[in-house]
């Protein structure tokens, strides 16, 4: 007995596990994790090592050259970006394409041992080496906090509330802020003062570094009791570093707050800033567990952040710099109005073409294919992003093409008189082996993409997942269910018109088979001909094909663009956040834009996937420009370029919209 023979007698059960495929693709469909992007890991570490007072060329020499040959000896190594600056040294050290996300944090490992047997080689003052590992973590939610009536403190206050109350928020993994200074104690010495006591600036600095040390001063026994003692002396608060007592050339001591003056504050000039529509602000981006739902924990937050109403102060507001949980709800829905243009599109052309059961018949099984691989790629840890997404779309084409032989087969035997149950039998033990064939050549031509260990094959693997699954799953029905379905909705033909004895219509008697028949025999008879005319058109196509533009991933459709401050090297920030305070006020002018985020020194947190902030430089800014709609990027983006070209000549700026793909290193 066949697959379809068993399908047919125990009907019960086949449409029993029809319906368990519906409800369960749906249930599985709505517990998939749902992210803008892949899950991908960008294979790149900072390597930080400060040198303060050194010059550009002292750090190169003396820190990055030592390190560099130190981290060369990593087998996984491609390449090492260095860049060498008055005070430190930044290095990007990026691995080859082969490590995947399991085996990375050995490879950091190894880094971390390299970096650290490399210290001993170092000047004095230099270091220790810093290496961030997290440097391609994706903070899919990041906006920014502000008040005009509120100084930094205020802010900073309001936002470590937020940061200790969001982080507890589900599939929240962890937290940054951008734009936050740190407190810091200013000693500043009166010269004169000093130099008449004979202390010297060391003699201070030395001071300073002994206070504050954790040291065991032992124990000591009372009684039954053993009791730890705790030296006094330590410093608790600003006035308490003015009581500091320093010894002069003269054998004597004096206060710390005689030779100089001592306050609190934040550290000045700042190494980066944030500006929300002109505004100064701290950031905060949030990212997503791994295998996390963006869109759950954006309304998580959303949810959090009105019950937080009553402890956000009035006329402190937050701006959206990026929300990744709108992009993926906008995209999901775009995904299902285009499943049911393209069920809709499917069943009217087979309703022309095949009638309306058959039309119906090959929707509905289309709407099981989907919704039963769902089923299947759920615990494959497939998320619904923009690659599944774009690949179930993809798909959808194809998933028809199996259904539609098995049923226009029956069809055809079915107007020819014979029994529909013996057709549909008949039908798929003569095609179930063709189109095997035919599905696993379909999915084989996505193979190459899905199994490549580079960047691209890591970042469109669910494409190959999802075309794999769907595609057999679409054989699997089209020789079970399909073949019942025949059997219940196409009826029998109507005897001919002599009655019951006549023959049957000929399926393929009418006017365009005849007509196609008659231009396949002319292409055979002329086979040189067509042979000719075929080779032909390929070569055209070929030729043609080098004026299309070459590009695996398109640009973005995101209604926001960036603009690329460079000031002359060596600027001082506070030049640099002047310039951007001329650019912001002429873009808010443009009609269509909505909102701008500036990032000066350096820049923003990496909150989108093939967004690559610029490193930390005093002369650099960047300006996020929202718009109201997509098309008014193209619109705005040369008008911007050419007014600053007037407006700040001595300034470089460009203007770029965002990429998809696995982003640039």
């Amino acid at each position: 007995m066949g697959i379809a023979a068993f399908c047919i007698q125990n009907r019960v059960t086949t449409l029993t596990l029809t319906v368990c495929m519906l409800v369960g693709g749906g249930l599985a469909y709505q517990s998939m994790s749902r992210l803008e992007d892949p899950e991908f890991t960008i294979k790149d570490a900072l390597v930080v090592t400060p040198y303060p007072g050194a010059s550009a060329a002292e750090v190169e020499e003396e820190v990055t050259d030592r390190l560099e040959l130190a981290i060369q000896q990593l087998a996984q190594l491609d390449e090492i970006e260095s860049k060498s600056d008055r005070g430190v040294s930044n290095m990007t050290v990026s691995i080859k394409k082969k490590y995947d996300t399991d085996s990375l944090p050995q490879v950091w490992d190894e880094l971390r041992r390299k970096i650290g047997d490399a210290q001993g080689q170092l000047p004095p003052g230099a270091g220790p080496s810093i290496v961030i590992d997290d440097y391609g973590d994706v903070y899919g939610v990041f906006f920014a906090v502000y008040g005009e009536e509120y100084s930094y403190a205020e802010l900073k206050d309001y936002v470590d509330l937020l940061r200790r109350e969001l982080v507890l928020v589900q599939d929240v993994a962890k937290i940054e802020t951008f734009g936050e200074r740190p407190e810091v104690v200013y000693v500043e010495p009166n010269r004169d003062r000093m130099s008449q006591l004979g202390i010297s600036p060391q003699a201070i600095a030395s001071r300073l570094v002994e206070k504050n040390v954790a040291a065991d001063a032992g124990r000591v026994k009372v009684g039954s009791d053993f009791i730890s003692l705790v030296p006094t002396g330590e410093i608790k608060s600003v006035e308490e570093f003015g009581n500091i007592l320093i010894s002069g050339d003269s054998k004597g001591q004096v206060y710390l707050r005689d030779v100089a003056n001592v306050r609190r504050g934040y550290l000045d000039p700042p190494t980066h800033r944030l500006r929300y529509d002109g505004k100064a602000a701290i950031g905060m981006g949030i990212s997503t567990i791994s295998g996390g739902n963006v869109v759950t924990m954006g309304k998580a937050l959303e949810k959090r952040l009105a019950e937080l109403a009553d402890q956000t102060p009035l006329g402190i507001e937050a701006g959206i710099i990026s929300l990744q949980s709108q992009a993926v709800t906008v995209a999901i829905s775009g995904f299902l109005n285009s499943l049911i243009q393209a069920v809709a599109i499917v069943v009217v052309v087979l309703l022309l073409f095949m009638g309306v059961r058959s039309g119906l018949l090959i929707g509905f099984v289309l709407v099981v294919t989907i919704a039963g691989s769902f089923i299947f790629l759920s615990p494959m840890g497939v998320a619904l992003e923009r690659i599944s997404l774009g690949a179930l779309i993809i798909a959808l084409g194809m998933l028809v093409d199996n259904a539609i032989v098995v049923v226009d087969g029956v069809l055809v035997r079915v107007q020819r008189g014979e029994d529909t149950a013996e057709a549909a039998q008949a039908v798929v033990s003569q095609t179930a082996i063709p189109l095997l064939g035919a599905t696993v050549i379909a999915v084989l031509a996505f193979a190459a993409i899905g199994t490549s260990d580079d960047s691209t094959g890591e970042f469109c693997r669910s494409l190959f997942q999802v075309v794999l699954v769907s595609l057999m799953l679409s054989w699997v029905i089209a020789i079970t269910v399909t073949p019942l379905l025949c059997v219940m909705f196409l009826k029998p033909a109507a005897p001919a018109a002599g009655g019951e004895t006549g023959e049957p219509p000929d399926p393929y008697g009418g006017s365009f088979y005849a007509g196609y028949r008659a231009i396949l025999r002319a292409c055979i008879r002329f086979r040189v001909v067509t042979v000719s005319v075929v080779i032909a058109v390929f070569a055209v196509a070929i030729w043609g094909f080098g004026y299309v533009d070459q590009s695996f991933f398109p640009p973005s459709t995101r209604p926001q663009f960036m603009i690329d401050v460079w000031a002359p090297q060596g600027t001082h920030i506070d030049e640099t956040t002047a310039i951007v305070e001329q650019v912001e006020d002429y873009v808010a002018t443009l009609e269509g834009v909505t909102h701008t985020s500036s990032f000066v020194g350096q820049g923003g947190l990496r909150f989108l996937l093939t967004y690559t902030p610029e490193k930390q430089n005093t002369g650099y800014a960047q300006i996020l420009v929202d718009v109201d709609e997509t098309p008014r990027v193209d619109e705005l983006m040369p008008e911007i370029e050419a007014h600053l070209a007037a407006l700040l000549p001595d300034v470089t700026s460009f203007t770029s919209k965002f990429e998809l793909g696995p982003g640039a290193n």
